[in-house]
């Protein structure tokens, strides 16, 4: 392993402190939504992900892609910064410590790597060239978002509650992350597709969802409160049909 321990950057500092405790760790598993089995088929098939091959889940969470990927029989294996994320990722995969910059495997040593939810969290050149390191040439590199369309009336509701407390914290929208990869001479262009899918959420649900994101996680108790009951009150009426919309991209390690 020719990798050499980065210091943590600010970003994950952020992080873990808004997906760390049990209950956070909790809730995100709780409330937030899977990925569509077009997306994770997609994802196996152009990663060649099955037996004989090694997978690694970068930044795996509570393993909500993980466990998608177990079932192709591949060697799986999840790198997570988070320990209370990584109690709740479950058998049938290797379970790590460490980040995106400073991943513990060898070099070229993987046959796909996976980031879902996550990219953005990254320091993205040192992300990418470790990901580089760690990844047998020709392999791929697969990066998936469950993105909330701000079109929704619902996801706008949220949001309208959520925007003054974001500060500076990374998201995919500000695209530093399409940035990194389309400024890197390490991966190939990116391939884009898109999936529609939905879960129907109850108060309770609703409530951990928006409780789940790092840094509504991350407020003083008085102020992260108020957010979760008013998100509670969105489905007060009964279960409500969370939209989302699946965002998959793919690229070839290039030599």
């Amino acid at each position: 392993m020719t990798s050499s321990p980065t210091p943590e950057p600010g970003r994950i500092r952020a992080a873990a402190h808004g997906f760390a405790g049990e209950g956070a760790a909790r809730a995100y598993e709780q409330a937030r939504p899977s990925y569509p089995a077009e997306a994770v088929a997609h994802v196996v098939g152009h990663g060649g992900i099955g037996p004989g091959r090694r997978v690694l889940d970068l930044a795996a969470g509570t393993g909500k892609l993980t466990r998608l990927l177990v079932p192709t029989g591949a060697e799986v294996v999840a790198v997570e910064p988070v320990e209370e994320m990584r109690a709740r990722i479950g058998a049938g995969a290797r379970v790590l410590a460490g980040t995106a910059e400073a991943i513990p495997l060898d070099d070229a040593s993987a046959d796909a790597v996976t980031v879902a939810q996550a990219f953005h969290w990254f320091d993205g050149p040192l992300a990418l060239a470790e990901i580089h390191r760690v990844l047998r040439p020709g392999s791929a590199l697969a990066l998936v978002w469950n993105r909330r369309p701000l079109d929704d009336p619902l996801h706008a509701r949220i949001e309208a509650l959520i925007r003054p407390h974001r500060g500076s914290a990374p998201s995919y929208a500000s695209g530093a992350w399409r940035r990194a990869l389309d400024g890197s001479a390490l991966f190939g262009p990116l391939e884009e597709r898109t999936f529609a899918h939905e879960r129907a959420v109850d108060a309770d649900a609703l409530a951990d969802r928006v409780g789940s994101m790092s840094f509504v996680a991350a407020l003083d108790a008085g102020p992260r409160a108020e957010i979760v009951r008013a998100a509670r009150e969105l489905a007060a009426g009964g279960p409500v049909a969370l939209r989302y919309v699946c965002e998959l991209f793919v690229c070839d390690r290039r030599p």
